[in-house]
């Protein structure tokens, strides 16, 4: 998280591991053309002192005869634990949810919900920190169901053209909520602006000390996947601080190799100056 998370000094710990499956077979979207949907991560450590705090989660599986493609960034602060947890739980809780192939919307926000309130029942073995979230869930190669709290990002290209599907929860934006809780936002020179003087962004995932002013409410989209979609990006803001959705989707659309694309986009970034940590998930529609 770029800005340092919260200030506070950080324990170094291990980083979390990629989890990935196989490519989709041939899928049939909603403009009838089939397409196959293939897909590749990259995770680069940052320049700061502490261990890796990114976590993700890339890969397809079937769940009551649905294709369901998983794809997630978590950016942890204060360590990795609670991104870690996110990783390993919080697909699980959505389809564990009782409509969550009739009203998904609704499902994801309760299971987001739901996977906060457990992390903090945790805090004792999870630490004091937290961690942002975006995820996607392809459903059938048709439908894609995006939720975020924080400002990890998922960007979709059509045609070329690139379109932002999340939400980037930044302190100033959500000031007045913040301070109706009783809560500050710190707007000091040279830094970015911080919840309480701490957490760069307004919304995440645990962080119990903070937790009366910061929601963990996701904001969701649904998207459907046609023939003119041909990539999704998703990201930390190790990233997007140094590269515009656009540039982002310029520099990958003619590559045919997701994994590569991905590697690529992290590279790009580096040299650009990127310092945090930088995860990178690429779905290619072909």
């Amino acid at each position: 998280m770029t800005g340092g998370g919260r200030i506070l000094h950080k324990m170094k710990e291990k980083a979390c591991f990629i989890s990935s499956m196989p490519d989709s077979p041939d899928t049939r979207g909603n403009g009838g053309a089939s397409k196959r949907i293939t897909h590749g991560s990259h995770l680069v450590k940052g320049k700061s002192y502490h261990a890796m705090e990114d976590c993700l989660v890339c890969e397809f599986k079937q769940v009551n005869n649905n294709e369901l493609g998983l794809f997630a960034i978590y950016d942890g602060h204060m360590g990795h634990d609670v991104a870690n947890y996110l990783q390993t739980h919080l697909f699980n809780n959505i389809l564990k949810e009782h409509d969550v192939w009739t009203d998904t919307v609704s499902a994801t926000r309760r299971a987001y919900n739901t996977t906060d309130k457990d992390i903090l029942e945790k805090a004792f073995q999870l630490g004091k920190g937290g961690s942002t979230a975006v995820t996607a869930m392809l459903i059938n190669g048709q439908t894609l169901i995006v939720a975020n709290v924080g400002d990890s990002r998922a960007v979709i290209s059509k045609k070329g053209v690139a379109q932002q599907l999340s939400i980037d929860h930044e302190p100033n934006k959500e000031r007045e909520i913040i301070e109706s809780k009783g809560g500050f936002v710190s707007n000091i020179p040279g830094d970015v602006p911080r919840v309480d003087g701490q957490l760069a962004v307004a919304r995440a995932f645990g962080d119990k000390s903070l937790k009366r002013h910061l929601s963990s409410d996701p904001d969701v989209a649904i998207e459907l996947i046609d023939n003119d979609v041909d990539l999704i990006i998703l990201a930390s803001d190790g990233l997007w601080k140094v590269m515009s959705n656009q540039e982002a989707v310029d520099c990958i659309k003619n590559m045919k190799d997701a994994k590569a694309a991905a590697k690529h986009l992290s590279e790009v970034a580096i040299s650009r100056k990127s310092k945090d940590d930088i995860s990178c998930i690429v779905v290619k529609f072909q």
